[in-house]
């Protein structure tokens, strides 16, 4: 079976309409969507008390971009029992990289990629996508420093598409897909930027 169109307008008008794609354990992308949908509200977001101490104490230099596909990969390779990552995805992401719609916030110790995530951005919206480390505490600080940046630009929708034990403790919530779309049309509409 062919994959799904992956160039950078088909992605961000599928993004638009709640959509994102994974590969399959056959290779093949397809188009996914959640109900219910996991999302961060960026007002409620909560920083555990040992992270807190992490991020004072200063261990991992935090960057924007540096190394995205290097990101990716590390999202790729971190998935011990399967990936919905493949080179394919990490190619169709890479353009919309270079268009300006997505993005890797990155943490570094000792000159190394310990960790990050990426994602997209698509007006105030923003989509995760997926995070790694290498380094205990390397993606929750990303995090952190991803929602710090959302706040500051005024974005109004972090998207987890699911939630996990280890986001739920960051505070993040399942929503219908209902009550999505409609924070998601809201939020796509507003002019936001990213980076720089």
């Amino acid at each position: 079976m062919e994959s799904v169109r992956l160039d950078p307008e088909t992605l961000l008008a599928a993004y638009g309409q709640g959509v994102f794609p994974m590969a399959d354990r056959d290779g093949v992308v397809r188009w996914y969507s959640a109900d219910p949908r996991g999302i961060l509200p960026l007002d409620k977001f909560h920083v555990p008390r040992t992270l807190r101490g992490v991020l004072r104490g200063g261990r991992f230099e935090v960057r924007i971009n540096t190394d995205f596909q290097g990101v990716m990969r590390g999202c790729m390779e971190s998935r011990k029992d399967g990936t919905w990552i493949n080179l394919e995805l990490i190619e169709a992401y890479h353009k919309l990289h270079e268009q300006g719609h997505a993005h890797s916030v990155e943490a570094w110790q000792a000159g190394e990629l310990a960790g990050g995530l990426y994602g997209v951005s698509f007006g105030g919206a923003f989509f995760g996508e997926s995070m790694f480390h290498r380094r205990t505490d390397a993606s929750k600080v990303a995090l952190v420093h991803l929602v710090r940046r959302l706040r500051e630009r005024g974005f109004m929708l972090l998207d987890t598409q699911a939630t996990t034990e280890h986001l739920r403790r960051f505070g993040c919530i399942e929503i219908p897909a209902e009550e999505y779309m409609s924070l998601l049309r809201s939020a796509i509409v507003k002019y936001r930027t990213f980076y720089p």
